[in-house]
């Protein structure tokens, strides 16, 4: 069995609708850019109020990917 090694990263995502939809949000978005995400990790839930109303629902999550250095590796 081949051994692996993750990087892991803290986003922050943000929706008008809901926690879920900000967590949708920050992986569509992070899959563009990053290959072989692995694990979503939810670190903290909060929200922004204006006027005593819910604006924006705001997650902080932790995203691991598979690292490949052979596309580090300085030639």
């Amino acid at each position: 069995m081949t051994e692996h090694l993750y990087k892991v990263i803290e986003l922050v995502g943000t929706s008008t609708k809901s926690w879920e939809d900000a967590v949708t949000k920050v992986v569509q978005e992070t899959s563009r850019h990053l290959q072989d995400l692995r694990i979503g990790e939810v670190e903290k839930f909060d929200v922004q109020i204006d006027d005593g109303r819910v604006v924006s629902y705001r997650v902080k999550l932790k995203v691991s990917f598979k690292y490949h250095p052979e596309l580090h590796e300085k030639h």
